[in-house]
């Protein structure tokens, strides 16, 4: 007896639209991407509320995460200063999120060991297995790259390269990050030199790079990525990328950082910009766009007569700006918004254009190209049996790509740090320790879930028992069953004695209601902060624990929650830009998309946001008329 009920009258709580305008970015829904920088190296909690592209602003520079040891063998954090890592699972969190890695190989903040004046032993075969090394360990932890900036900064341009792969250069507007200290590099020497061929270089070290990259990442769109290139080392940019090709260089974007706009009128940045795709063949990024202007109106005018021409031109892939809170950007007066929220006139005028325009983008570059989406899969070949015992770390393996619904296909989130002693599944980021019966998650912050393929033998009431372990009393966790909570959120006893003690480990129940089949089971972090080490499913009510732990810890027994069964429930209908279209009841998420498309109430094609209003979770579909 599935049925949809009708939709509510527009004027119904229209209150509410304002309180949804954070679930959907600037672009959300667009041609390409709108996107935007880490802000003090952190990422802001308004990041998605305004952007759908995220490049770490320092965090996934070379030297920001390669490092040697005292005998010089190498070492990679991903999660320090401005986390690399955590942008990286920003973008993974929400369906149309896009992360660029930024950057690969750099003639500035590269790490110090490979300076000829900090580590006089350092040669050109060690430079290349450092560069080899650091290559394989982005693509080990990040195989999925969608955007790479593969290099930074190689323009010749006169006397010097445009970043200090031999010694210091001028930088972008003047403001240079090179170590004067350095000594040089052998970068270029290890990744084949830069042979001069008739008064031209022919940038054979860039050209390693990007072949490096694409034996790496078949799939990721390569950037080479520079500044200057729209004033005064235009022709040169230009000659770089045509020898390139030329030479069989696998480029598929060439990045304006677009540092150097301020007052350039609207005809003149169209014509330089129309001029470099024309000349090099290549689709362009905008990717580190920004006007360093104190005069608000000014600043505002810049980016109107700029703007539009990106967003609205085929050839252009995406935008990053570079930076949104004023005095936490590299340059002064480049921010768009002031730390107390004020918005400048140009963020102003950006949520009014795209308010008004995001259907005018256009984009046949290929940078929006989803990726076939492929499921999870179970971590030992076959679905967890119920009855049985399950292994927390035995989490499913990752599958790719968003489902049409915008579900992902990840098995696991965690956002916190990889602090974890075990190498059983080091791949991931989630946090095994080597404790207890053998492997266990812990480090487990609010928020973090881990999903598990199972194969419920028949249905019924079962007995769940949790090994949970925990040093205060704030933390908890719940079970769903396809995306279905089937417990209450389940308090996890503080240890006996002792602080930060997360070694005595108790066990908690609950009963619940199965029906028989293969289903994803999905363990959520409620309370942080917990460690657990295994799940037992036992058949019937109120069963006995065929693992008691006898330390001296208690089970704590919670309640039941009804059987997975359908329920109606109330959804909250959104357009793109968060105005509130109506409500209404289904049994899923997709008798709700269902009734939508066949109903007058979408009267455009484009992105339509639904909130569920018993959870909360907003998920979106596309319509297309």
């Amino acid at each position: 007896m599935k049925s949809v009920h009708s939709i509510a009258s527009k004027a119904l709580a229209f209150s509410l639209a304002t309180a949804t305008l954070s679930f959907a970015a600037l672009a959300d829904g667009g041609a390409k991407f709108l996107g935007n920088i880490t802000t003090s190296s952190q990422i802001r909690s308004d990041m998605g509320t305004y952007w759908n592209q995220l490049t770490n602003e320092n965090g996934c520079k070379w030297g920001s995460i390669h490092s040697v040891d005292n005998s010089g063998k190498s070492k990679f954090n991903f999660n320090g200063f401005d986390s690399c890592e955590n942008g990286y699972k920003w973008a993974k969190a929400e369906p149309g999120r896009h992360f660029k890695f930024h950057a690969l190989i750099w003639g500035s903040q590269k790490p110090d060991f490979l300076c000829t004046a900090k580590n006089p032993g350092i040669t050109v075969e060690k430079t290349k297995q450092y560069i080899t090394e650091w290559f394989d360990a982005v693509a080990e932890k990040f195989p999925d790259l969608e955007f790479i900036d593969v290099v930074n900064e190689a323009i010749w341009a006169g006397n010097n390269y445009h970043s200090g792969y031999n010694k210091p250069a001028n930088g972008a507007e003047g403001i240079s990050t090179d170590d004067p200290s350095c000594g040089g590099t052998y970068i270029i020497d290890a990744l084949g030199g830069d042979p001069v061929v008739n008064g031209k270089h022919q940038y054979t070290f860039v050209k390693t790079a990007f072949e490096m990259a694409r034996k790496r990442w078949p799939n990721a769109k390569l950037i080479y990525n520079d500044y200057n290139t729209l004033s005064w080392q235009m022709n040169e940019g230009i000659e770089m990328i045509q020898t390139l090709l030329k030479n069989g260089a696998p480029i598929d974007f060439y990045g304006q950082q677009a540092h150097d706009c301020k007052g350039m009128s609207k005809s003149d940045f169209e014509s330089k910009m129309t001029r470099i795709h024309n000349e090099t063949g290549l689709p362009l990024l905008v990717s580190e766009y920004d006007i360093g202007e104190a005069d608000d109106n000014k600043q505002k005018n810049d980016y109107a007569n700029q703007i539009p021409f990106m967003w609205e031109t085929e050839w252009v892939g995406g935008i990053t700006i570079w930076g949104y809170i004023n005095g936490a950007t590299w340059a002064a007066n480049t921010g768009i918004m002031e730390k107390d929220g004020r918005k400048r006139a140009a963020m102003v005028w950006l949520e009014e254009y795209f308010a008004n325009n995001l259907n005018k983008g256009k984009n046949t570059t290929g940078s929006m190209t989803t990726v076939e989406p492929e499921p999870q899969t179970p971590f030992k070949g076959e679905p967890l049996a119920i009855p049985g015992k399950i292994e927390m770390e035995d989490f499913d393996i990752p599958g790719v790509g968003r489902n049409e619904d915008g579900t992902t296909n990840a098995s696991y989130s965690d956002d916190s740090e990889n602090h974890g002693d075990s190498d059983y599944r080091k791949d991931t980021g989630v946090d095994l320790y080597k404790k207890a019966t053998g492997v266990i998650v812990g480090y487990n912050s609010e928020g973090d879930w881990l999903e598990y393929t199972v194969d419920v033998k028949e249905t019924g009431t079962y007995t769940m028992f949790a090994a949970v372990a925990a040093a205060g009393n704030t933390s908890s966790f719940k079970l769903s069953m396809d995306g279905n909570d089937i417990t209450e959120s389940i308090a996890v006893p503080a240890a006996k004695s002792g602080e930060e003690n997360y070694d005595d480990y108790n066990k908690v129940s609950a009963n619940v209601n199965l029906t028989q089949g293969k289903h994803i089971l999905r363990f959520t972090v409620t309370g942080a902060w917990l460690d657990i080490d295994y799940i037992t499913f036992v058949a019937g009510a109120d069963a006995t624990d065929p693992e008691p732990i006898n330390n001296g810890g208690q089970t704590i027994i919670a309640n039941t929650v009804q059987m997975n069964v359908p329920v109606l429930t109330d959804y909250d209908v959104f357009d793109m830009q968060g105005a509130f279209l109506g409500r209404m009841s289904a049994y899923s998420f997709g008798e709700a998309v269902d009734y939508l498309k066949n109903s007058d109430v979408a009267k455009s094609q484009g992105i339509y946001y639904f909130r569920n209003r018993t959870t909360g979770k907003m998920q979106f579909t596309r319509i297309v008329r």
